[in-house]
């Protein structure tokens, strides 16, 4: 809506702007008439004052025809801005379109609709993109998921304690912080870092995805 009241405005504006043009242009039928007006009114006598109204007439001719190759000009630049503004507007519409379709596209790639776990083959269902991870990565995901469904986040030392079977009191927060580093990259930066995982301070990592949508075969 607003992209036809702005083509319109544009539109509106450039034929104003140019009708103002034209209307300036000074009318060589007046030179023209007064110039026969004189013819008939002065009683010219001497060659030279005759031939300095051929001159004027003459003048007025080519005025004329001046007036009419500037108004053809005008007319052909007005066509043209015409021209522009449609491609233009093509453009933005279609700039305007392809936008719609990224965000889109997008919002159905960034959704998780489904995650599922298959611990035969250490493979990770999201959506329909099935990825095959590491079977570090796979532990990794497995304890989040499992966190997740009991709606509990996980520190990196816990994470770390429950992967390895370590005690958690010899586990490090940053042991745990380099699996999920491990686990983001191999997934995709932004999908999990975005979607998948969230981190919140003082409580740990949980996976941002509806305990529904989550599944282990």
């Amino acid at each position: 809506m607003l992209v036809k009241r702005l083509a319109l405005l544009l539109t509106a504006t450039v034929v104003v702007l140019f009708a103002w043009v034209l209307l300036r242009l000074p009318d060589p039928a007046v030179f023209n008439a007064n110039v026969e007006r004189i013819f008939i009114e002065t009683d010219l006598s001497s060659q030279a004052e005759i031939k300095l109204l051929e001159v004027l007439a003459s003048s007025g001719s080519l005025f004329e025809e001046s007036m009419g190759l500037y108004t053809q000009i005008i007319s052909a630049l007005l066509l043209l801005c015409f021209a522009l503004l449609l491609v233009a507007l093509g453009l933005l519409i279609l700039n305007l379109d392809l936008r719609a379709r990224n965000r889109e596209v997008e919002a159905r790639t960034l959704s998780v609709n489904n995650l599922r776990l298959n611990r035969a083959e250490n493979i990770v269902e999201i959506n329909d993109q099935r990825i095959k991870l590491t079977a570090s990565n796979f532990d990794t995901l497995s304890v989040l998921l499992e966190a997740r469904l009991d709606e509990e986040y996980l520190s990196g030392a816990s994470l770390e304690a429950i992967v390895s079977g370590k005690p958690e009191s010899q586990c490090e927060e940053a042991a745990g912080a380099v699996r999920i580093k491990r686990l983001r990259d191999q997934l995709g930066n932004q999908l999990i870092s975005e979607l998948l995982l969230r981190h919140v301070s003082g409580r740990g990592y949980r996976l941002d995805v509806p305990a529904d949508r989550l599944g282990i075969d």
